[in-house]
């Protein structure tokens, strides 16, 4: 099967704000990262979306020490992608943000594309329970941008709205980016664009034509995505970031069991996941992070 018909499957483990009070799988200190990642890379998955956690608290951390011991022990331990969020939490200063990169210098990393509105809402009641406003200037995108590609590091363009792909087009000129570009279509946050068809097919037509991408969606748009993708030739992202659930009301035991349920939706659609390997060939990425 050639590389075309390949689909890289990435694990989102922790992110920001998913607790064990949720879902008792989510690691937070440095041995559970580096468990669960293999327990990913196992079952099928080529690349690992990292936020760290406080091991105690389980808040994110911006902490350079606790991130390099959850890189170096998941690199011992296998050979997959390791990704980077430059998101880390709330509060995150942009100097903090960008540090991971300069830092670690990882194969990829996430760049956001664009400020907007960011909340957890009562869907049933339609009441807002939580909102912050996540500050992505234009400044931080070209400036985040020039440091992932001074530490090879390529990119994956979060986008949550059409604003965010207009973005990123706008300031490409620049030579900014490593290119070609790499984007994660993401659903279902409140405050960006919900999961439908007509979306994504609109996402599609935006981005430049070499360009590679993937979808991945909060809670039920999770799964939903994941097929969409799958048929129409993208990647695929889950993971206990974005849905706690490997199906509706029953807990995933950990980001590896949404990574096999995602194996199978990957085969159903005749492909195959692609390994880290043919992942680093697919995206075009240097190798292993800077330690």
């Amino acid at each position: 099967m050639s590389l075309e018909d390949k689909c890289i499957i990435t694990a989102a483990l922790a992110g920001a704000a998913t607790m064990k009070s949720q879902n008792e799988a989510v690691p937070y200190t440095v041995e559970e990262f580096v468990e669960e990642a293999y327990q990913c890379y196992n079952a099928g998955c080529a690349i690992v979306h990292i936020h760290a956690r406080d091991p105690e608290s389980g808040f994110p951390t911006a902490s350079i020490d606790v991130l390099r011991e959850i890189v170096k022990g998941i690199t011992e331990k296998c050979p997959i992608v390791i990704n980077l969020s430059t998101a880390i939490g709330i509060g995150a200063t942009p100097e903090e943000r960008i540090g991971v990169v300069k830092a670690l210098k990882p194969e990829m990393a996430s760049l956001n594309t664009n400020s907007m509105n960011f909340a957890l809402g009562d869907w049933k009641n339609h009441v807002i329970l939580g909102e912050t406003v996540f500050t992505n200037t234009f400044q931080m995108l070209v400036d985040f941008a020039k440091e992932m590609k001074e530490a090879g590091t390529k990119p994956e363009l979060e986008v949550y709205d059409y604003g965010g792909i207009y973005n990123t087009l706008f300031v490409r000129h620049q030579g900014i980016f490593v290119e070609p570009m790499h984007y994660q279509f993401v659903w279902g946050v409140l405050g960006g664009c919900p999961l439908d068809l007509a979306n994504f097919y609109r996402f599609r037509e935006l981005i430049p034509d070499d360009a590679t991408w993937s979808t991945c969606g909060v809670g039920p748009a999770q799964f939903r995505g994941a097929f969409i993708s799958a048929v129409e030739g993208g990647h695929i992202r889950v993971g206990l970031e974005d849905n706690v659930t490997v199906s509706k009301g029953v807990l995933a035991k950990g980001s590896y069991e949404q990574v096999e349920k995602a194996v199978k939706i990957v085969q159903l659609a005749d492909r195959e996941p692609a390994t880290p390997d043919e992942t680093r060939q697919i995206l075009s990425l240097k190798g292993g992070p800077a330690l």
